[in-house]
């Protein structure tokens, strides 16, 4: 049966002899909102803390961010079971990857195996809403971008989740006219500095944190540099 079609169970109606269907579906959408920029020697990935059912939040404090190493991580949004059993996956993939190579995963094949994990599960799919982002083997910054089933591209900058809608036009805005002109255009590659990408990213989540009642609380903000990992946080509203 397709992931997309719910399960129907067969309920008497009430007061009468005739049979109704109700709608049952295995997902749930827990909301929250994930964002990547990739630079020359940079890449920022953002992602809001709020895990919503409903109109209920069910904690403030929920990362969506998967470290890997100092240069290759995963942000999802979606449902969260699901999100955390693709996470246990993936880290559990990469410790084998590891004890093999003698070496740390690099960010071109997290992003493979990404897709090809997503790809196993493409007749009853994984509810999340995923990138990968890192450094390259050349130091540059790397953003891959996701569907449900595992296609996936290289691009400058990425948005998923609930506040996509709001957050990917001033993206496009700000980052498509910031990038040089050159022949080939290079879409996977952003021109603008680091603290002015953050700083874009930042003001693109109070923006969304107005108007999307699953993107809230606080947003997490990994940078990732040639010297490691620095952290982030910047408030939203919490009403």
């Amino acid at each position: 049966m397709a992931a997309s079609l719910p399960m129907r169970a067969t309920v008497p109606a009430a007061g009468s002899g005739v049979k109704q269907h109700a709608s049952w579906s295995p997902y749930d959408d827990n909301g929250g909102t994930v964002v990547a920029v990739a630079g020359d020697d940079y890449c920022v990935v953002a992602a809001s803390t709020r895990m919503s059912t409903g109109y209920s939040i069910l904690t403030r404090n929920k990362s969506k961010i998967l470290t890997f190493n100092p240069k290759c991580l995963i942000a999802s949004a979606g449902m969260q079971a699901d999100m955390e059993t693709l996470h246990k996956v993936l880290h559990s993939r990469h410790v084998t990857y590891q004890f093999n190579h003698r070496r740390p995963m690099g960010c071109q094949a997290m992003a493979q195996l990404l897709s090809n994990t997503l790809y196993h599960k493409r007749f009853f799919p994984y509810y999340t809403f995923n990138l990968c982002a890192g450094l390259d083997e050349q130091g540059r910054g790397a953003v891959y971008t996701y569907d449900a089933i595992g296609s996936y591209e290289r691009v400058g900058y990425g948005c998923q989740g609930s506040g996509k809608e709001l957050i990917q036009p001033v993206l496009d805005n700000q980052l498509k006219a910031a990038s040089p002109l050159v022949l080939p255009a290079q879409q996977w590659l952003s021109s603008l500095p680091l603290e002015q990408a953050v700083d874009l990213v930042k003001g693109a989540f109070v923006s969304a944190g107005e108007r999307d009642i699953y993107t809230g609380d606080d947003v997490e903000i990994l940078i990732l540099t040639k010297d490691g990992i620095r952290t982030d946080k910047l408030e939203l509203k919490r009403d």
